[in-house]
C-alpha cells in the first residue's frame, strides 16, 4: 500500500529554523516532567544518559548529533527531522511519532515497542535489530534502509511503503504483511510462523520466490 507521503518528507518543520536553545537549556528544561521543546534546531551536539518523563518535542530539527543512552519513552515527537544523527543505545518506546523524518541516521537496536508512529520515513538509515514491537504503524516509509534482524512482533501496519530495504532476517511474526510490497526488498530469512499466515496478501517479486521456497520444507534440485 502507498502511504502518500510528501515529495520531502513528512515533517512540517523548517530545515532552517535556527536554533533558539542551547543544549545546556535542552537538558535542563527536560529534566522537568511534560517539558516542551519546540521552534528549535541543534547541529552536532551530544546528548547523553538524556531520560525525559513524558515530554513533548514539536518543529525540531536536529543534524548530525549524537544520542547516547536515551530513554525517550513515552514521549511525544510532532514534526520532527532526525539528519545524519546516531542513536547508541536508546528507545522510544510506548513514543508516539507523528510527521518524524530520519535521513542518514544510524540507529542500530533503537526501540520502538508498543509505541505509535503515523507519518514517519526512514531514508538510508541504519536500522538493524531495530525492535518495533506491539507498536502501531500506519503511514509509514523506509527507502534505502537497512532492517536486518528488525523485529515487528505483533505489529499494526497500514499504508506502509518499504523501497529497497534489507528486510533480511527480520522477525514478522504474528505481524500480516497483506497489501504491503516487498518486490524490491531483501526478504532472505524472514521469520514467520510455521502457518505462513504472516506472507498471505503480501506482494513479492518472481524471484524472490525462492526466498521463500525454503518455508514450504521443499528444496529446489540443481540443474
Amino acid at each position: 500500500m502507498k502511504s502518500g507521503m510528501p515529495r520531502h518528507g513528512y515533517a512540517r518543520v523548517n530545515e532552517k529554523i535556527g536554533r533558539h536553545l542551547s543544549d545546556l537549556e535542552l537538558t535542563e528544561r527536560l529534566q522537568e516532567p511534560d517539558a516542551e521543546i519546540a521552534l528549535t534546531a541543534f547541529d552536532g551536539e551530544s546528548f547523553e544518559r538524556l531520560d525525559p518523563d513524558a515530554a513533548s518535542f514539536s518543529e525540531v530539527v536536529f543534524h548530525n548529533c549524537l544520542f547516547e543512552d536515551g530513554d525517550f519513552s513515552g514521549c511525544t515527537f510532532t514534526d520532527i527531522l532526525f539528519v545524519g544523527c546516531r542513536f547508541i543505545s536508546c528507545s522510544m518506546e510506548r513514543s508516539w511519532l507523528n510527521r518524524v523524518d530520519f535521513r542518514a541516521c544510524s540507529a542500530p537496536g533503537l526501540g520502538f515497542g508498543q509505541g505509535r508512529l503515523t507519518g514517519v520515513s526512514f531514508t538510508d538509515c541504519q536500522l538493524r535489530y531495530a525492535d518495533f514491537s506491539e507498536a502501531s504503524v500506519r503511514g509509514v516509509v523506509a527507502r534505502d534502509t537497512c532492517l536486518a534482524e528488525s523485529v515487528w512482533r505483533a505489529v499494526k501496519l497500514g499504508r506502509v511503503e518499504l523501497e529497497r530495504c534489507d528486510l533480511s532476517r527480520a522477525d514478522v511474526m504474528r505481524t500480516s504483511l497483506e497489501g504491503v510490497d516487498l518486490s524490491s526488498c531483501n526478504i532472505g530469512g524472514l521469520v514467520v510462523s510455521s502457518g505462513l499466515r504472516e506472507l498471505r496478501g503480501a506482494i513479492i517479486a518472481p524471484e524472490q520466490a525462492l526466498d521463500l521456497v525454503g518455508f514450504l520444507g521443499v528444496r529446489i534440485k540443481d540443474e
